[in-house]
C-alpha cells in the first residue's frame, strides 16, 4: 500500500494554514484570497495574461443575483484560487477560465458556513441554503482544484451535520470526497468525515418509500432508484436498478473503504471492499445487456431483464473504475451518429431508438434525448479513466478530445443582438445547441419567465456539471493518486498542439506545472513534456504520453 500520509507543506503555508487563518476567518472577503498569500506563485504563466477573458465575461452579463462573490471581485478571487491553463485553442481556453467564472458565482455564505448552488435563485425544489444534493459529486471534483480549501471543507461539513439533505438526489458523496482527497491530502479532515459517510451509506441501504416505490437497496442485492431522483426524469428507460446510483454506491463502498484504511479501521475497510466487490458483481451480472454490448437500467421484478435502451448514463460504470476487462465494446456507440454522437452531444438516448425525442412540449427538462452537460461530464471522466486504466482498441484519446470540442462548443448563447456569449445552462438541442430549457422557459407563463419554476434565467450559469476538471484531470492528465508520484498523462495528440501549459496547481501541497512544448521554443523550459513541483523538474519525455515523476 503506498503512503498516504499528507506530505509537509513550504514552512511558510503551515504557518499561514495553523495560524493566520482562524484570526482573519471574521474577515469575509479575505477568505477569497489568503490560500495563495506566501504560497509557491505559478512558474511559468502569468495570471495577469487572463485577466481580460473575466473582464469580457464581467462586460456581457447580467448579473441577476449576486452570491459571495460579486462580478467587481470575480477577478480577485479567480486570480489568487485557480490553476493557470493556456492552449491554443482559444474556445477551450476561454470556457475554461469561463466555468470558474460560473463556479465562482455559486459560492454563497451561509450561517452554516459556504455550500455550493446549483441554481441562483431560489427554487421550490431544494434543500436548505438553495441546494441540491444532485450536482454536488460534480461540484467536488470541480472545486477540489481551489486553492483555498474553506468552501468545500464547510460545504462537506454542511451536508452530513449543518442540515443538507445528501439522499434528496442521487450523490457520489464519498467518492466525491476522496477523490478531492487525492487533491488536497488532507487526512484529517476526511478521516474525520468517515463516520459520517458510513451512516449516509446505511441510510442509503435502509432506503425509504417515495410513492409506490421503495428507494435503496432491494433483495437482489441491487439499488433502485427513479429516474427522477438520479436528475434524470422522464428517461426512456424509466425507474429500476440503474446504472447511475449503483455506480454511485459502488464507488461511495469503495472511497468508504480507502478512508477506513486511512483511520486504520481495517475490519470496516474490508467490510466495504466486500460491498463494493458485491455491487460490481450484480451491475455485471444484471445491467449489462450481451446483446447491445451495454449496461443498462433492469425494472423492478424477479424475472425482468434490462430495457430496450441505451443511454448515455451506461458509461457511468467507468466514472469509478467498476467494469472488468471486456465491456469495452460499449463505447463504440459515443462516435455513432445513431447512437450518442451529435454535433451538441452526446444525447442522453440513442438517436437510432423509436422513443428518441428533442421535444419542446412537456416537461422542460427531459433526458430521452437532449444533451446534458452533467452527462457529458460524467461521460467525459468515464472516458479518461478507461483510456488511463484499460487495454482497449474500441475508443482512443482523439475521441476524448473530439467530445471534449463538442462539449465546448455547447458552451454559447447568440444574443437578440447577434452577440455569441459564452454561457453554460440546462438541456441542449444536440443538433442546433439551442437552450432547451431556457427557449421554454422564457415565454413559460403569460408569455415571461414563471416564478414557481424558478423565475427569471433560472438556468443561467447553471452549475450541474464540470468542465475545469476534465482539462486539469483529463485533457493535460495530472491523475491524483495517494502517494508522492505525480502522474501526467495528455489526452490530447502532438499533431493536435504544439504546446500547451496547465500551471499554478496546488496538488499535494506544491505547485505542479504541466508544459507540452514541441519546439522548446514557447516555453523556453525544454523540448516535450515537462513536469515540475515548485519550479523543480521531476519528470520528462521528448513525446506527449505517460510520466511518473516523484516531488520528494
Amino acid at each position: 500500500m503506498p503512503s498516504t500520509e499528507r506530505p509537509m507543506a513550504d514552512t511558510r503555508y503551515s504557518m499561514l494554514a495553523g495560524v493566520l487563518v482562524p484570526v482573519l476567518l471574521s474577515v469575509s472577503f479575505v477568505l477569497d484570497t489568503i490560500a495563495a498569500v506566501d504560497m509557491p506563485k505559478a512558474f511559468v504563466l502569468e495570471a495577469e495574461s487572463f485577466k481580460h477573458y473575466i473582464d469580457t465575461f464581467n462586460e456581457n452579463d447580467e448579473e441577476l443575483y449576486v452570491q459571495h462573490i460579486s462580478n467587481e471581485k470575480a477577478w480577485e478571487f479567480v486570480g489568487a484560487n485557480i490553476a493557470l491553463f493556456e492552449c491554443p485553442n482559444k474556445d477551450i481556453e476561454r470556457t475554461y477560465y469561463f466555468r470558474w467564472w460560473t463556479y465562482r458565482k455559486h459560492i454563497k455564505e451561509t450561517p452554516d458556513g459556504f455550500v455550493i448552488t446549483e441554481f441562483l435563485p431560489k427554487v421550490p425544489w431544494s434543500s436548505k441554503h438553495n441546494t441540491i444534493s444532485c450536482p454536488a459529486g460534480h461540484h467536488f471534483y470541480e472545486g477540489r482544484w481551489l486553492h483555498n480549501p474553506k468552501y468545500l471543507n464547510d460545504y462537506a461539513v454542511f451536508w452530513f451535520r449543518k442540515g443538507g439533505n445528501p439522499r434528496l438526489y442521487s450523490f457520489w458523496a464519498a467518492d466525491a470526497l476522496y477523490s478531492r482527497y487525492l487533491v488536497n491530502y488532507d487526512k484529517e479532515f476526511i478521516v474525520d468525515l468517515h463516520a459520517d459517510l458510513v451512516k449516509n451509506y446505511k441510510a442509503w441501504e435502509k432506503g425509504w418509500r417515495h410513492g409506490r416505490f421503495r428507494v435503496g437497496l432491494h433483495e437482489n442485492g441491487l439499488f433502485f432508484s427513479i429516474d427522477d431522483r438520479d436528475g434524470g426524469e422522464m428517461s426512456i428507460g424509466g425507474h429500476g436498478h440503474r446504472p447511475t446510483l449503483n455506480s454511485y454506491m459502488y464507488g461511495d463502498a469503495a472511497a468508504i473503504a480507502e478512508i477506513a484504511t486511512l483511520a486504520g479501521k481495517e475490519e470496516l475497510a474490508v467490510a466495504y471492499q466486500a460491498k463494493a466487490a458485491k455491487i460490481k458483481k450484480l451491475v455485471q451480472a444484471r445491467l449489462w445487456d450481451s446483446k447491445a454490448k451495454f449496461f443498462k437500467t433492469l425494472p423492478e421484478g424477479e424475472d425482468k431483464t434490462p430495457v430496450n435502451v441505451r443511454e448515455v448514463q451506461g458509461y457511468i460504470p467507468w466514472y469509478f473504475n467498476l467494469p472488468d476487462a471486456g465491456y469495452e465494446g460499449a463505447w463504440k456507440q459515443l462516435m455513432d451518429p445513431k447512437g450518442f454522437y451529435a454535433p451538441f452531444g452526446p444525447t442522453t438516448a440513442e438517436q437510432r431508438h423509436p422513443r428518441f425525442a428533442v421535444s419542446y412540449k412537456g416537461h422542460q427538462c427531459q433526458w430521452n434525448g437532449p444533451s446534458w452537460p452533467f452527462a457529458t461530464a460524467q461521460t467525459l471522466v468515464a472516458l479518461a479513466n478507461l483510456l488511463n486504466n484499460y487495454k482497449q482498441n474500441t475508443i482512443s484519446k482523439n475521441d476524448y478530445f473530439e467530445t471534449l470540442k463538442i462539449y465546448t462548443k455547447s458552451h454559447r448563447l447568440k444574443r437578440e443582438d447577434g452577440r455569441v456569449v459564452p454561457w453554460i445552462d440546462e438541456n441542449l438541442n444536440p443538433y442546433t445547441g439551442d437552450w432547451i430549457a431556457r427557449t421554454r422557459l422564457k415565454t413559460w407563463k403569460d408569455g415571461t419567465w414563471d416564478p414557481r419554476k424558478g423565475g427569471k434565467e433560472r438556468g443561467k450559469d447553471y452549475n450541474h456539471s464540470s468542465y475545469c476538471d476534465l482539462i486539469i484531470s483529463g485533457l493535460v492528465g495530472l491523475r491524483p493518486r495517494p502517494d508522492d508520484v505525480v502522474e501526467v498523462n495528455p489526452l490530447v495528440d502532438a499533431d493536435a498542439w504544439d504546446w500547451f501549459c496547465l500551471d499554478n496547481v496546488l496538488y499535494h501541497g506544491r505547485i505542479i506545472t504541466i508544459i507540452w512544448d514541441k519546439t522548446g521554443r514557447k516555453y523556453n523550459k525544454g523540448k516535450g513534456l515537462r513536469v515540475f513541483a515548485n519550479g523543480k523538474e521531476i519528470a520528462q519525455s521528448q513525446t506527449i504520453g505517460r510520466v511518473t515523476g516523484r516531488y520528494r
